[in-house]
């Protein structure tokens, strides 16, 4: 893929100092348009409306972001408390995803030592984020292959996981990536992911790029693909994974699971490890975003659903470790429902 979700741009900004650029995802399919982004309220205005989006991806904008934050205090003369409150505000932009707060924390200690310390560390961030991608992928790769015994994988997939959730490569659909590079892919099939259509704008725009074999379908229509065993596989991102591996991620992904569990097929979870939560012992911990409701009720600005009726529009859901046959992080492979937890201790 040639367009990043984000990247630093060196040569933007006030004086030449660098800006973060970021690719506006909530007008793709049929539109490429860049934001730089100088200053908080425009950061964290892109992170709500999903502008840049997926774990991985927001992990690497956390970092950038104090350094944006730290450019706009120079700018107007912010004292330490209120650039810690800015910084604050880009942490907790959204409350779901780890990496968010994971990026912003990996950087901050570094602010007593200047901006050149701070923008270094976070570039670091998105170099590993990267280099991460492509092992757990290749890491997940094999054990699909094996756990399968496939020679060719049809694939079903739930929002977007690649490189528009990330700093570069993918997730769940770097596995894909991973997989059609060694000639292992049959076909995919993108559930188009309601309300925001992630599956259907962005996954089937990457899978077109890449001239992988392709379909979107309805989420409704997931669980019978699935049973129909048109499938041999889920992967799957995700936002939060907790230490006995219950998964949090786009709402939707629960369904698939219990539907891959039902058919007998695996549901494999492809993610960092900046995405692991191990001081939450379960899923029951985790905070579910609730958007705004005017997201399922409308589409494309056209009420769909009548005048008063209210949208209940949780953006993620959690699906238990009985049911994630795996997760694949660039440190391994681990099978939760298996009786695996990702701190390492046991379930016994």
């Amino acid at each position: 893929m040639s367009l990043l979700a984000l990247e630093w741009d060196a040569a933007a900004g006030r004086d030449g100092r660098g800006a973060l650029r970021i690719l506006d995802q909530t007008l793709l399919p049929t539109v490429t348009e860049h934001l730089v982004v100088e200053d908080v309220d425009t950061l964290v205005d892109a992170i709500g409306r999903l502008a840049v989006r997926g774990a991985p991806a927001l992990g690497v904008t956390g970092a950038l972001g104090v350094v944006v934050a730290m450019d706009q205090a120079a700018d107007e003369g912010w004292d330490e408390d209120r650039l810690r409150r800015e910084v604050d505000r880009v942490r907790d932009a959204r409350p779901t995803a780890v990496n968010l707060a994971w990026g912003v924390d990996a950087v901050r200690p570094l602010v007593p030592q200047g901006r050149a310390a701070v923008l270094e560390a976070a570039l670091r961030v998105a170099r590993e984020d990267e280099a991460a991608n492509r092992e757990l992928s290749r890491l997940a790769a094999d054990w699909l292959l094996e756990r399968t015994g496939k020679e060719r994988l049809r694939v079903l997939t739930h929002c977007n996981a690649g490189v528009l959730a990330t700093s570069a490569w993918g997730t769940a659909l770097g596995v894909v990536r991973e997989l059609d590079a060694r000639g292992l892919v049959e076909f995919v099939y993108a559930d188009e992911t309601r309300p925001l259509l992630q599956g259907a704008r962005l996954t089937a725009w990457e899978l077109a790029a890449e001239g992988i074999p392709h379909a979107v379908q309805a989420d409704g229509a997931a669980a019978s693909t699935i049973m129909r065993g048109l499938v041999d596989c889920a992967v799957v991102g995700a936002d939060r994974i907790t230490a006995n591996g219950d998964v949090a991620n786009k709402v939707g992904t629960l369904g698939v699971a219990l539907a891959c569990r039902e058919a007998g097929i695996p549901l494999l979870v492809a993610a960092p490890w900046s995405t692991v939560d191990l001081a939450m012992a379960d899923g029951s911990e985790i905070e579910i975003e609730e958007r705004p409701g005017e997201e399922v009720t409308m589409l494309t600005g056209v009420r769909v659903a009548p005048e008063g009726t209210p949208g209940f529009n949780p953006a993620f859901d959690v699906t238990p470790a009985r049911l994630v046959t795996a997760v694949a992080t660039e440190r391994g492979v681990v099978e939760p429902a298996a009786g695996d937890r990702l701190d390492g201790s046991s379930d016994g």
